[in-house]
């Protein structure tokens, strides 16, 4: 089978990541957390994914200039993900995402955008493909530009939730969505003429055709302990998955299980499972 092309539209952050004994409510302070910096941003994380799980990628962000392009970039460009239409803005910094993580694998994220915000819709180089993955860490009229005009197959991960041209859900193959995401966008999701997945976490998965549902599915049974990057696998697992043709149920019980993977080790980037630790675990 011929590996498909996938072009990844999205983020690149470096994720500074406290393990805490608990998630701290509003207000409150929690101690004697461990730090550790990872690769992070959905884009990146999407892209990787995708890579790992066999899939010759492209990689279309921005980054500052800056050390923290270099850290945040370092294994994408180890993987072999193709960084030549990954550009350096000169006036901003690196995306940053300060993540917290209770043992549970349960996860708290706020995000510092920097050069993410400056891919533009008149800044946009894509290559050809045979499929786009794109999500809302950059701006959306880029998103909807690139979802219009790219020929092939198109994913868009609705993350994280925000209103969104009704031309970007006419014009997606695949949406993404988790069950918040879904309850964000509500009935507005019905503008939209392909494939929805919806994740449910441990409860698994959906995948719909307007109100048809074409296949469902849970997760294998793992010992999570970091969630983050889960839902950045499963987008990137199903979006491969559908390219080679694999039929719907198939498809998601693939994507399910690579997410499930993906909990298991911590870190984002660190944590993307390989092909064939997938293939050893799908039914």
């Amino acid at each position: 089978m011929t590996a498909p092309t996938i072009v990844v539209l999205g983020s690149v952050n470096l994720d500074i990541v406290a393990s805490a004994p608990r998630l701290p409510v509003a207000g409150e302070t929690v101690t004697d957390a461990s730090l550790n910096r990872y690769p992070g941003g959905k884009g990146a994380n999407q892209a990787l994914a995708a890579r790992r799980l066999g899939a010759n990628v492209y990689l279309v962000a921005r980054v500052g200039n800056d050390s923290v392009a270099d850290e945040a970039l370092s294994i994408l460009r180890d993987d072999g993900v193709d960084l030549q239409y990954c550009e350096t803005d000169e006036s901003t910094s690196t995306g940053i995402a300060l993540i917290a993580v209770a043992p549970s694998g349960e996860n708290q994220i706020v995000v510092a955008p920097g050069a993410n915000r400056t891919l533009l819709p008149e800044l946009l180089h894509i290559p050809e493909g045979d499929g786009l993955i794109c999500q809302l860490e950059v701006p959306a009229d880029s998103v909807c530009k690139a979802a219009i005009e790219f020929p092939g197959f198109v994913c868009v991960n609705l993350a994280p939730a925000m209103q969104v041209p009704v031309e970007v859900l006419q014009n997606a193959d695949l949406i993404v969505v988790n069950e918040t995401e879904a309850a964000y966008y509500g009935s507005s999701l019905s503008a939209a003429g392909g494939l929805i997945a919806t994740t449910f976490g441990a409860r698994g998965a959906e995948l719909r055709r307007g109100e048809q549902v074409l296949a469902n599915t849970l997760p294998p049974e793992v010992n999570a302990i970091d969630a983050t990057g889960a839902g950045d696998t499963f987008t990137a697992a199903l979006t491969v998955a559908l390219l080679e043709k694999v039929d719907p149920q198939r498809a998601l019980q693939f994507a399910c299980t690579a997410a499930a993977l993906s909990t298991t080790v911590a870190g984002a980037q660190t944590s993307l499972p390989q092909r064939k630790d997938v293939d050893s675990v799908a039914i």
